[in-house]
């Protein structure tokens, strides 16, 4: 498979061909196994007992499954597999998790122990071009099964980019909401991000090396990955509503979050009872990320 040379700008040829991609399909299978969830359970700081067959899967650590496993020889330039295959050749540099829509069926959980099938259906492609260069929006619908039927459903939304240059313009940040009930504050240093890539099979550069991902991709420091905010932000409101049931998870990633520095997780009940908002925040007190939990 060829390496495609990343561009600024995707001429009307390209987006008529990626726009082949909607409408593809991918089915994979895989068994909810008890190391990866004592492995992300040590990462993420947490005291669990042991997985057992039949224990709940938490949300979101269905993403320690599923994983990308391709060759050594099909691996980009960038830590991922190149460009094809399920997801379209995107010839944009710079790809990232901008976030998702998740429902849990709570009458069909997840457990250790499942033997599990993920449906998977690119939706949609959508092409804007933005003053630094062109954005494309890649919508992948995800299903997953057990032994039991429908247990998961999720929208994944990625978002190609182009590469950095100087003088490109700079989004202005947003800042953070105060005074949230629930707070919790840790250093992203590099052994977490390497211990979440590894984990999730995730050969990006971005997250471990750092070499790369200042002189290459023009960043000031190693990049927290998206689904692990989006977890640690979950994980908040576990720690604060002991024993409630995530029914729905909406999140956007606003500002990408480096590592070295606090990350403030952030959660403020509602006054329905049922619903969290979230959001994390950067050292500088940055919006980075947000979303809601609805509890069931």
């Amino acid at each position: 498979m060829s390496i495609v040379t990343p561009v600024r700008n995707l001429d009307a040829a390209t987006l008529t061909h990626l726009q082949g991609w909607v409408g593809k399909t991918e089915t994979l299978a895989d068994d909810i196994t008890g190391a990866p969830v004592r492995g992300l359970s040590a990462t993420l700081d947490r005291d669990d007992a042991l997985p057992l067959p039949g224990t709940l899967l938490a949300p979101l650590w269905h993403w320690l499954y599923f994983l990308p496993q391709h060759r050594q020889s099909e691996i980009g330039a960038d830590g991922h597999a190149q460009r094809g295959g399920f997801l379209p050749p995107v010839p944009l540099p710079r790809r990232m998790w901008a976030g998702g829509r998740l429902q849990w069926l709570p009458e069909n959980p997840l457990v250790v122990g499942d033997a599990v099938q993920r449906h998977s259906r690119i939706e949609s492609l959508t092409h804007k071009a933005g003053r630094s260069g062109d954005l494309l929006f890649v919508l992948v619908k995800h299903e997953v099964h057990n032994a039991r039927g429908l247990a998961l459903t999720e929208e994944h939304d990625i978002v190609y980019r182009a590469a950095a240059q100087a003088g490109d313009p700079v989004p202005p940040p947003i800042a953070a909401e105060k005074g949230a009930s629930w707070q919790r504050e840790i250093v992203p240093d590099a052994v977490l991000l390497f211990r979440y890539s590894a984990l999730t099979f995730n050969g990006h550069r971005i997250h471990y090396d750092r070499p790369y991902v200042t002189d290459v991709e023009g960043y000031p420091g190693l990049i927290v990955h998206g689904p692990l905010i989006a977890t640690l932000l979950v994980d908040l409101v576990r720690r604060h509503a002991s024993g409630a049931l995530v029914k729905r998870f909406n999140f956007k990633a606003v500002r990408p979050t480096f590592d070295l520095h606090p990350l403030r997780l952030n959660g403020q009940p509602c006054e329905d009872g049922k619903t969290v908002r979230v959001w994390a925040e950067d050292h500088e007190g940055w919006l980075t990320m947000q979303g809601t939990v609805e509890l069931a």
